[in-house]
């Protein structure tokens, strides 16, 4: 098993649509696909804003998988056109895989 962290830079002035589209929408379709959304947060750092999640794969070949099935779906795609239309919800995004260390106590 494998983890993946996604850290996305958020904007104040698009935060609430931001969330609106994470929660009711890409979250949703993200378990359509198989995603294991494990937990979700805010942070801010040094003057930015910051939306983490952690998700969890039973491995690297499920993760590309899932991620390309994802990113091809249509609705998916229309949405993300149209809350994103009028200015961006999401900036800079990190994206780190995560694999346990033998002395890990497990999540």
């Amino acid at each position: 098993m494998i983890h993946q962290l996604r850290i996305y830079e958020i904007f104040e002035s698009s935060k609430a649509a931001f969330h609106v589209r994470f929660r009711d929408h890409a979250a949703r379709l993200m378990r359509q696909h198989g995603f294991s959304i494990r937990a979700m947060w805010e942070t801010a750092t040094e003057g930015r804003t910051e939306f983490v999640y952690l998700l969890e794969w039973p491995d690297e070949a499920a993760m590309t998988a899932r991620w390309a099935d994802f990113m091809a779906d249509e609705e998916w795609n229309r949405i993300k056109e149209e809350t994103g239309a009028d200015r961006p919800l999401v900036g800079a995004i990190e994206d780190r895989v995560l694999w346990l260390v033998d002395y890990s106590p497990t999540i």
